[in-house]
């Protein structure tokens, strides 16, 4: 009988075993990272992985890159190092094996007015090729790709729709509002804008310093929907990162659950082979411009766009954009085209809710999460009327941009029309040229500005910057010396998503490929026209083409280094400033 039963335990335990090597074989799924720990052949390679302090059961898992745009220099990055904690927890929990590895960050307000601006959109190719070197050299099986500011959230998606293996994006969060004598306060209004009442003597020395230390109070990308936090509320509509992601503040409890959840969910990517271009598609883009609209963001995330979607392999024109911004009203009016904050808008629901009022205008788009972006519309709810409208009560019938064609920018020029007063929507001014930012930064400092003036700043193109610099310095200047109803200010660089007034940037061709820009001289009239959508030089075809024969072949700058490829490779910003 003992025999019988010793007998019957030995086939339920051998039927076990076989049970347990079946589902195991069942669930293996070929990973990417078999190349480099399968096989005779792979001897060093495991011997190396080892080192690092791999288990052998660690082989069987899938491996995960982190990527990780941690700085000790970036207000936005600095509470990373809790957040690759938990997306390292999340990749361990769900059977992952997590690897971190860094990738660089520009802090773009302390890059700005000065040659440092130069390297700030030029970075966002290093990231994605940073990104790309180190999974594709490591055959990685899948990615969390943690980010925050301005440029780096953009070459992070860049590099995902690239590689085309299973990511996800964690967006770090937005700062909280900073406080003085019971007011909040925020970078852009409360210290770019500064500088001018400086320079007049309207601030007295003891409150800049308080302003100073009181404007960023701690951890995350700036208060407003500049271009960090438009980018991540892009991001979340594209699907790329979890619900509620990116109006989490930085320093909340919320983001480590969505970072941990995050590093759980990439696990499911990759066992279920669910890749970015599954999810980076046309109409994703198209909800991604109709967000954009809505919310009034930044004039910078038309190039990212841009950008991500030749990654992707989609073709979006510029027009479209426009387009979109036609049929789309702006419900939201966040600083700097309005006063409230990304701290309000996470606390009336965040980008789901956004979701759920432009519902109907939206695609039900696949995202990371096990949710359409129809069923995250219908379970958010909307927790103030006055941060997120209604549709037919929007602060304005149109979106937050608006793309301008004419003469002096036959292939197109942005604008942040949400920023622009009414008044100003419609311009006529005679131009005053500058050959660069600094240069315009004095005159506007100097009170040589007046009036009825166009400010015309070229040679700050991708090739002729290089690099595009952002114009935040003097534009908050102009508002600074109360000039934001009376002056306009057009430019090939490109504005901060902080930028408020009737400013145009982006304009293409570039002064620096012999652009229209390039012949403007003093006292030229210069029509703009936003409802429009046109931007005029008055001056007759005969005079520009005898303008432009006179000038010859535009000439480059002399430079070195990364900025001297750079300027060699950049497309126009009309085609989202990429290398070619």
């Amino acid at each position: 009988m003992r025999g019988m039963i010793s007998m019957v335990k030995h086939k339920k335990v051998k039927r076990q075993k076989k049970d347990k090597k079946d589902k195991k074989e069942k669930n293996h799924v070929q990973m990417r990272s078999d190349i480099i720990k399968k096989g005779v052949e792979r001897i060093p390679h495991r011997a190396l992985l080892y080192a690092t302090g791999v288990t052998c059961r660690d082989m069987d898992k899938p491996f995960i890159g982190i990527a990780s745009s941690f700085s000790d220099l970036v207000p936005g990055h600095i509470s990373m190092r809790s957040l690759e904690r938990a997306i390292e927890n999340g990749i361990y929990a769900a059977g992952g094996r997590p690897f971190i590895f860094g990738v660089p960050a520009v802090c773009d307000g302390i890059a700005m007015g000065h040659a440092g601006m130069h390297y700030s959109l030029p970075l966002r190719e290093i990231v994605a090729d940073s990104v790309e070197s180190v999974t594709n050299a490591h055959q990685l099986d899948g990615l969390v790709l943690l980010t925050n500011c301005d440029k780096i959230t953009p070459g992070m998606l860049m590099a995902a729709a690239r590689l085309n293996i299973p990511a996800i994006v964690v967006t770090a969060g937005p700062m909280l509002t900073g406080r003085l004598k019971n007011k909040r306060l925020s970078l852009v209004r409360n210290t770019f804008e500064a500088v001018a009442l400086a320079q007049k003597g309207k601030i007295s020395p003891e409150d800049l310093q308080q302003l100073e230390m009181a404007a960023c109070p701690g951890a995350g990308s700036c208060q407003g929907l500049y271009t960090a936090n438009t980018m991540a509320c892009l991001t979340e509509t594209l699907g790329m990162s979890l619900s509620g992601c990116a109006c989490a503040p930085a320093v909340s409890a919320k983001k480590m659950r969505i970072a941990f959840e995050s590093g759980q969910r990439v696990i499911d990517l990759v066992r279920k082979d669910i890749r970015p271009r599954n999810i980076l598609t046309r109409t994703a883009f198209e909800n991604a411009i109709t967000m954009d609209m809505a919310l009034g963001g930044s004039s910078n995330s038309v190039l990212h766009l841009l950008a991500i979607s030749v990654e992707a392999n989609i073709h979006l024109p510029l027009k479209l954009f426009d387009m979109i911004s036609r049929k789309t009203p702006t419900i939201c009016s966040l600083e700097p085209a309005g006063d409230y904050y990304m701290e309000d808008l996470e606390a009336a629901g965040g980008v789901p809710a956004v979701l759920k009022r432009l519902k109907q205008k939206l695609n039900n788009t696949q995202t990371v999460s096990d949710k359409s972006i129809y069923q995250i519309a219908s379970e958010a709810q909307i927790e103030d009327e006055q941060v997120i409208r209604p549709l037919t009560q929007s602060y304005n019938k149109e979106g937050g941009i608006a793309i301008l064609f004419g003469n002096l920018a036959p292939e197109g020029a942005v604008v942040k029309q949400s920023a622009v007063s009414k008044q100003m929507q419609r311009f006529m001014g005679k131009a005053i040229v500058f050959e660069g930012e600094e240069e315009a930064m004095s005159a506007i400092l100097n009170g040589k500005i007046k009036k009825g003036q166009v400010v015309v700043i070229r040679n700050e193109g991708p090739k002729g910057g290089p690099g595009m610099r952002e114009m935040l310095s003097p534009t908050s200047a102009i508002v600074g010396m109360g000039l934001a109803d009376s002056v306009a200010l057009i430019t090939d660089g490109r504005f901060s998503g902080g930028t408020r007034g009737p400013c145009i940037g982006h304009i293409s061709p570039e002064a620096a490929v012999g652009g229209i820009i390039s012949i403007i001289e003093n006292d030229d009239k210069i029509e703009i026209d936003i409802p429009r959508r046109s931007l005029e030089l008055h001056l007759s075809k005969k005079t520009i083409t005898d303008r432009l024969n006179q000038k010859g072949k535009p000439k480059l700058k002399e430079l070195s280094g990364y900025l001297a490829k750079y300027a060699k490779l950049v497309s126009s910003a009309n085609f989202g400033a990429v290398l070619r």
